[in-house]
């Protein structure tokens, strides 16, 4: 059931609580953040809650609250919910648990709350609810450390525990509103993303994600984002494949559903996180200035061992420490002695340290550069035995260097302990980022640019849709029928003729030496496996042993012209997956696609350069491009693998899975061929 907007809901003018402690641990919250609304406290025994006065029952409000705040049992808030719907309330948070978690009573009662509710915007059941610091309300029944705040970032999460947690961070994190949303049996994560993302107030987006209800409706509410130019960052469980189950097709091991969330967000622009930390850094660093054009970074520091360590930690990250360029090379080699050597990572030495006119030269020198982002390694000392003296000069120097070069700039301490709060948040006023752990940092910077490349993509972004299974029986093709339908679609494949085993020869006569021989059986998906390949077969004794072989196995073959000269092989997969739909799945072929696991996985229906990124993110896409004097036809690539999906879109919701493997990479002008193929679909 669609419900009405959001805004009064998250950003409300008045609030009735209904309950008990809870509320009164909430109406105390919300208080004291400043809030100067209406207030309505529903108990029907106590005097006051939170210091206000109590009515007796929800009949008594006398107006018309923007939010509530229901915090009791499951069965009487369904009674609560309809009568707030029919007085107008502009939506509520229901704490209750024991809904659609629970079970069969669970769900059917999640279904009478939806049905009372009548579109009246609902968060839950079995949440927390939520703080907002931009509108200094706090429907929210326990501890929390925010403030105040005109600006800041947003987080989503469906757990209580962890939006609590997020509010107690001392990172320099301006969070402006934690929503914890439990079963998201109205509201989900795509309503709230979309609804904060046409907040101006906030400045980046952080969801904590379990599962998501609506892949396509994610989708939009992504690009709703995108065109608000609001980062998003996702915390997304579940990385493990333990779910995800092996079938008859390689594409089933390559493609479980933690790849297919992965391939959401890099069409959406979500920058993934894999820790709490990473997570938490990269908001701040996009807070503190938005995303990055690119991922050309340089790094300062007065030791060359901080510089090695920077160096080495962004190795398998997607960042680069560009060399200075002979502009700027000459500018920042003149701020120092001709002992320090002009390199990115930068070691300056210590002969300038507590020299802030020195420091100041030497750091603009650098931010004068063009990067896109210039770090500053510093640990400032928070023993109180020690004087941080010296290091809050270079700090000082570096807000300068800053502010004087409208550069892009943040300072990070290696160990979180080393960057004190005050420091943090006076770096933060004045535009440059203070972040916490090296590693951490270097995931932020990789974010903000992944994020940055994917606004400036001009490429329109397919339309989501979702696919409804249809079809009969489930059956598996032979592979002659698969090639043919694949054909049919403008998939190159070779000439070929399945007969009886006794007469392979007749057949290899007649396409001409050399040969394939393959077994011809819908039963049997692994065929080499099996022993039922036969590959560059010369003459007619080598064809009729090969068949003899194949006998006890199936009594007919395909016999096929050998394809020679290949430069490469891939495998080109479909995936079905009742929440994302179709999945298109590249990487490398042959009989080490899951050895290798080098592929990646796009959702149908995918852009010609979405296809053309995705094949060049390819380690053996190196082959095609050229290694070693050959080259394969890369085009011819692009259009086999734009065929097959072609043939997807035209079987939508039939297509249980296919393996196209290996796909052949000829060399150029030749095309791309398909030697294999195995179709599971349902019959239309």
């Amino acid at each position: 059931m669609m419900t009405t907007s959001l805004t009064r809901l998250l950003s409300p003018a008045s609030i009735a609580f209904i309950g008990g402690h809870e509320c009164d641990v909430a109406i105390k919250r919300t208080l004291a953040l400043g809030f100067t609304g209406k207030i309505w406290a529903v108990h029907p025994k106590r005097e006051q809650l939170g210091g206000i006065a109590c009515i007796r029952s929800v009949e008594e409000i006398d107006g018309v609250p923007d939010a509530a705040f229901v915090a009791v049992k499951r069965e009487p808030t369904i009674e609560i919910v309809r009568h707030l719907s029919k007085i107008g309330c502009g939506g509520a948070v229901i704490y209750a648990s024991g809904f659609s978690e629970t079970g069969e009573t669970g769900k059917e009662l999640q279904r009478q709350l939806l049905e009372a509710a009548d579109g009246m915007p609902l968060m839950g059941p079995n949440c927390y609810g939520f703080v907002n610091a931009l509108a200094n309300a706090a429907l929210w029944p326990d501890e929390h450390g925010l403030s105040h705040l005109e600006r800041g970032v947003a987080i989503i999460t469906q757990s209580g525990n962890i939006a609590c947690n997020f509010t107690m961070t001392r990172r320099a994190l301006p969070v402006a509103a934690v929503f914890a949303i439990g079963n998201q049996a109205d509201v989900d994560i795509a309503r709230m993303l979309e609804a904060l993302a046409e907040d101006d107030r906030i400045t980046a987006v952080g969801l904590h994600i379990e599962g998501l209800k609506d892949i396509p409706a994610f989708a939009r509410a992504a690009e709703v984002a995108r065109k608000n130019r609001k980062p998003v960052v996702a915390l997304k469980t579940g990385r493990s494949e333990q779910g995800a189950k092996v079938a008859m097709s390689h594409t089933s091991s390559l493609a479980g559903a933690d790849t297919l969330y992965d391939a959401l967000f890099e069409r959406c622009g979500v920058a993934r996180m894999t820790s709490v930390t990473a997570f938490v850094e990269t908001l701040k660093f996009l807070h503190n200035g938005g995303p990055l054009k690119d991922n050309r970074l340089v790094s300062m520091s007065c030791s060359g061992g901080e510089a090695a360590l920077i160096a080495d930690m962004a190795m398998g990250k997607k960042v680069s420490f560009p060399e200075f360029d002979s502009c700027t090379k000459p500018k920042v080699a003149a701020t120092l002695n001709e002992y320090v050597s002009i390199d990115n990572p930068l070691d300056y030495h210590t002969f300038i340290w507590n020299q802030e006119d020195k420091l100041t030269a030497t750091f603009s020198a650098v931010l004068g550069g063009g990067f896109d982002v210039s770090m500053l390694i510093l640990d400032v000392p928070t023993n109180p035995a020690m004087k941080p003296d010296g290091w809050l000069t270079t700090a000082r120097a570096l807000r300068t260097a800053a502010q004087a070069t409208k550069a892009r700039a943040a300072m990070v301490a290696s160990l979180p302990e080393c960057l004190p709060l005050p420091l943090a948040e006076e770096m933060a006023a004045a535009g440059v980022a203070p972040m916490m752990g090296l590693d951490d940092a270097l995931t932020a910077f990789e974010a903000a640019a992944f994020i940055g490349r994917n606004w400036a993509r001009r490429d329109k972004v397919p339309t989501l849709v979702t696919t409804t299974e249809r079809g009969g029986e489930l059956t598996t093709l032979t592979e002659y029928d698969a090639k043919q339908l694949l054909k049919s679609f403008g998939l190159s494949v070779p000439d070929g003729i399945v007969c009886k085993t006794g007469d392979a020869v007749k057949a290899a006569e007649k396409l001409g030496f050399p040969v394939t021989l393959k077994v011809s059986s819908a039963a049997i998906a692994h065929k080499t496996e099996a022993g039922g390949v036969a590959l560059n077969l010369k003459n007619a004794t080598e064809v009729e042993a090969a068949a003899q072989r194949m006998a006890r196995l199936a009594d007919e073959v395909i016999v096929e012209r050998m394809v020679t000269g290949a430069v490469a092989e891939l495998i080109v997969g479909l995936k079905s997956d009742p929440q994302f739909g179709l999945a298109l799945v590249l990487g490398a072929g042959g009989i080490l696609t899951e050895l290798l696991k080098d592929s990646a996985t796009l959702i149908l229906p995918a852009s010609r350069p979405e296809i053309e990124r995705a094949l060049k993110s390819l380690k053996v896409w190196k082959l095609v491009e050229g290694f070693r004097n050959r080259s394969g036809d890369q085009e011819g690539v692009i259009k086999a693998v734009e065929a097959i999906a072609g043939f997807a879109e035209a079987h939508r919701g039939l297509i249980e899975e296919l393996d196209v493997n290996p796909l052949l990479v000829l060399p150029p002008g030749q095309g791309a061929v398909a030697v294999d193929a195995l179709i599971a679909m349902r019959k239309g």
